[in-house]
């Protein structure tokens, strides 16, 4: 997973000068961009630790805090120590801009971690792409982005969706109910849903968004009592999980004819609205905490001796994990002087690791992550059931929605 350090600079430093003309935001090294100094590697850490979405939030803060704190315990990055820089920006977009302009301009680190929505990465891409730094995103997300200032570890939705949506139409049947939170994420996740089933013969028999934060479903559960949906298909996020499933049980609704078939909810929303509300919905992710691994074992283990027996991990805490080792990997082969984010954006291209999922790589094309799709169902005591796995991991294609656009690594084409 290592190159020859000498070979990779030569290139990079090529690939600078090349640069000049293409993308806005890939310069050669000058001396506005962050770098690593004084034996320190200083790097951003910026999820939300309250508001609505803090409720999975904050469980990435300590995932990503954990996976440094095991790198500076080994010995850091070619001796030299990961400092994490941590901003708490409230589950409001404005303050994740704010948060992140300090992060890059006033504490100069060479990269940041962050974000759970949509709406947040999209209102931190300006800063990044005017700043030229890298920031790391671990959520699943919508795809539709092209930028070479972010390097995405989560799910895109044709490696959530292109296995789920054909098996919950083989097992429950043709009829869906779209229920999501109302941001760009659940909406252009039901773009690609809604693309799968015309193919495949399914039928949308509603569509509904609710507000971020959202906790009052009656209205929600009225309608899916007079429709009877064969599959509610559900991308709320953050605390509005909680409340929809509690309300759907206290309802009386039963997952063998109506299941919830998610993108968003986890173990970690599980552990917050009880085993009992959650046991017989389904979710696709590449992770779950059950997984049979060594890797995963590790992880679990470790992970609930720095935080507490009771904690669990998720499909956005694993990425949050492992996307700290490429950051490593990317940064050894580097010498101190040229530690900065463009050289580091360069050296992850096509970094892969052993995570808790399995065999994850980064994707020189896009810097997306290929992935190892999974569907898993809830149980009563908080864990899933892993039913089905892919074959293989699953190349990201984050314009699959969008047949006549592609990412590159010249940027976005049409085709």
């Amino acid at each position: 997973m290592t190159t020859n350090r000498r070979k990779f600079l030569q290139g990079t430093a090529a690939l600078g000068a090349a640069s000049l003309g293409g993308f806005p935001h890939i310069w050669s090294k000058n001396g506005m961009l962050a770098r690593a100094a004084n034996g320190q590697i200083k790097v951003g850490v910026l999820f939300s630790l309250t508001g609505t979405t803090a409720i999975i939030e904050e469980s990435l803060n300590k995932a990503t805090i954990m996976a440094i704190e095991e790198i500076n315990a080994a010995g850091g990055i070619n001796g030299m120590e990961i400092v994490p820089v941590v901003e708490d920006p409230a589950s409001d977009p404005a303050t994740f801009a704010e948060k992140a302009r300090k992060l890059v301009l006033s504490d100069k680190c060479v990269s940041v971690f962050g974000s759970y929505t949509s709406a947040s990465r999209k209102a931190v891409l300006p800063v990044f792409e005017k700043q030229n730094n890298l920031y790391w995103y671990p959520t699943l997300y919508e795809g539709r982005e092209c930028s070479k200032n972010v390097i995405y570890t989560g799910a895109v939705p044709n490696q959530q969706q292109d296995d789920f949506v054909p098996w919950l139409l083989e097992n429950f049947g043709k009829r869906w109910y779209l229920i999501g939170s109302n941001y760009i994420y659940p909406k252009e996740e039901n773009n690609y849903c809604k693309k799968l089933l015309a193919e495949l013969g399914g039928e949308v028999v509603a569509e509904e968004y609710v507000p971020l934060g959202h906790s009052e479903f009656s209205s929600v559960i009225n309608k899916l009592k007079a429709e009877k949906p064969d599959v509610i298909f559900s991308t709320v996020v953050g605390d509005s999980v909680v409340a929809l499933h509690r309300q759907y049980h206290a309802a009386g609704l039963d997952p063998e004819t109506m299941p919830m078939a998610s993108l968003t909810t986890s173990e970690n929303e599980v552990a917050a609205m009880g085993g009992a509300a959650a046991a017989g919905h389904f979710t696709s992710a590449p992770y779950f905490m059950v997984w049979d691994s060594p890797e995963n074992q590790k992880f679990v283990e470790a992970y609930r001796s720095r935080w507490g027996g009771d904690k669990v991990t998720h499909f956005v805490s694993e990425p949050s994990y492992f996307q700290i080792y490429l950051f490593k990997q990317a940064v050894e082969k580097l010498a101190a002087s040229d530690i900065d984010p463009n050289t580091i954006r360069e050296a992850v291209k096509g970094e892969q690791f052993q995570a808790p999922q399995g065999l994850v790589k980064v994707e020189p094309e896009n810097l997306h992550t290929w992935l190892r799709p999974k569907i898993g169902r809830c149980k009563s005591d908080g864990q899933f059931e892993i039913l089905k796995q892919s074959a293989d991991w699953l190349e990201p294609d984050p314009y699959k929605a969008y047949s006549n656009q592609s990412c590159t690594a010249e940027g976005l084409k049409e085709v």
